[in-house]
């Protein structure tokens, strides 16, 4: 494994043509919704994209990103970026943390100190970890696959490789989103060494074979649940799994239209009533937005979609993932299932309902997340 230190370097004219291109914006016209049924707002984007191009210093954020260690691995000829944050502690837990779409390394630029550093926020550093933390391929600052076949399951292997590389013999993972399906893929493909896993969402890739006879009540009402979701909510999944090229054009060219597209989902994913601001500062949601723009990356991110209809399910039928299993079910995460459909595939050992939070945890709920995490590999160290 080739590793080397790693530092972001945008360049001047890259801003330059950013600022060019938001003051070009040409705008449409909207049908005005006070729910965002129809999509993002245009008066709220409008004021997004004033303050990206007119208040947002991206250089204060670059700087600030620069102060955490960050490295490139090549790992079978492919780039990946990821942080690695020592822990402070007697014996820290090596934990592998995984973003997912449309987020970023920096979903968990918050909850990287409650983690490698609890004690400094009132924990025990017995609990401390060494984090390692990916961008995915083809997300953030990693390579970009120039085929097919960089889905979840590869992904985990990558991962093995890097915590191995890195001299990691036994470690944890935790994800959300894709996070989550790369974390389960992790356990599999590495299981010896993986001393758990946990996970703030369930991923449609690791869902048990039932046969509907078999069913719960609880667990009939989940997934009519997750068929209500996927048809009032479920479009981007299914242009980005069918022809994310196509949608990458616009996206790739178009600052405004990146911004409406990412924004949209932060919106109706989080624990925010209806109110973006309420839960993430401008600063944060365009943050994450820039490393799309600056890298160019949204269309190789939107391609794990692709990857995922492509791809065979993780969890063969009958199959069961090894691992010890946590999870932490925040109220408004996207769908919820219930523990009893989880344990028909994972040796679920901690089950925590958390009180507030939505998708993006790590970013929403870092504490509460942060403490659920500590508190589920504390058993396992």
């Amino acid at each position: 494994m080739n590793l080397r230190p790693y530092r972001i370097d945008i360049t001047d004219d890259a801003i330059t043509d950013l600022h060019a291109r938001l003051e070009r914006t040409r705008w449409p016209d909207e049908i005005n919704d006070d729910d965002g049924s129809w999509g993002t707002s245009l008066p709220w984007l409008q004021e997004l994209v004033g303050y990206w191009r007119n208040g947002f210093d991206w250089r204060e954020q670059e700087a600030r990103l620069n102060t955490l260690p960050q490295f490139m691995a090549t790992i079978d000829g492919l780039d990946i970026h990821f942080l690695h944050i020592r822990g402070k502690g007697p014996d820290p837990l090596p934990l592998v943390l995984t973003h997912g779409w449309p987020g970023s390394f920096v979903e968990f630029e918050k909850i990287i100190p409650l983690l490698s550093d609890p004690a400094a926020h009132g924990g025990d550093a017995a609990d401390a970890f060494d984090l390692v933390i990916p961008s995915l391929p083809g997300y953030g600052f990693s390579g970009k696959p120039t085929r097919a076949g960089s889905g979840p399951a590869q992904i985990g292997a990558l991962w093995a490789k890097l915590m191995a590389g890195l001299g990691y013999g036994r470690y944890g993972a935790q994800g959300g989103d894709w996070g989550a399906a790369v974390t389960t893929a992790v356990a599999l493909a590495d299981a010896g060494h993986v001393a758990g896993i946990h996970q703030n969402f369930i991923s449609r890739m690791t869902q048990p074979a039932v046969a509907a006879a078999e069913l719960s009540e609880a667990e009939r009402a989940y997934l009519a649940d997750v068929a209500r979701w996927v048809d009032v909510e479920g479009g981007y999944g299914h242009i980005q799994g069918t022809r994310p090229q196509t949608l990458g054009y616009g996206l790739t060219d178009s600052p405004a239209g990146l911004a409406g597209w990412i924004a949209e989902k932060f919106r109706a994913w989080s624990d925010c009533g209806g109110d973006v601001d309420a839960v993430f500062t401008r600063d944060e949601l365009l943050t994450n937005i820039s490393i799309y723009w600056f890298t160019g990356n949204i269309t190789s991110s939107l391609r794990l979609y692709k990857e995922r209809v492509l791809a065979p399910p993780l969890i063969v039928p009958g199959g069961r993932v090894l691992p010890p299993f946590g999870h932490a079910s925040f109220p408004k995460e996207i769908t919820r299932p219930p523990r009893s459909w989880v344990e028909r595939i994972y040796d679920v050992r901690q089950w925590t309902e958390m009180p507030r939070g939505g998708h993006f945890a790590a970013m929403e709920q870092p504490a509460l997340l942060a403490e659920d995490i500590r508190n589920f590999f504390r058993k396992l160290r």
